[in-house]
């Protein structure tokens, strides 16, 4: 029996940038959320979101 880290791990990061997408879309142009103009929440939920779906290809390549 091998342990594949990556599967949860992919499954977890996806799930939780897909959170923080969602709400970083749904509060986008509310004052006080970007005080910089970067909506911080939006784009860190897409770069954890990407990193999830990275890890689940590359468990899907793996097998």
């Amino acid at each position: 029996m091998t342990l594949d880290i990556r599967l949860p791990l992919g499954a977890f990061f996806a799930l939780l940038g897909a959170l923080l997408t969602a709400y970083g879309a749904a509060t986008l142009g509310e004052p006080a959320t970007a005080p910089t103009g970067v909506p911080i929440d939006l784009v860190w939920g897409a770069v954890l979101l990407a990193f999830g779906f990275g890890l689940l290809a590359l468990v899907r390549r793996g097998r």
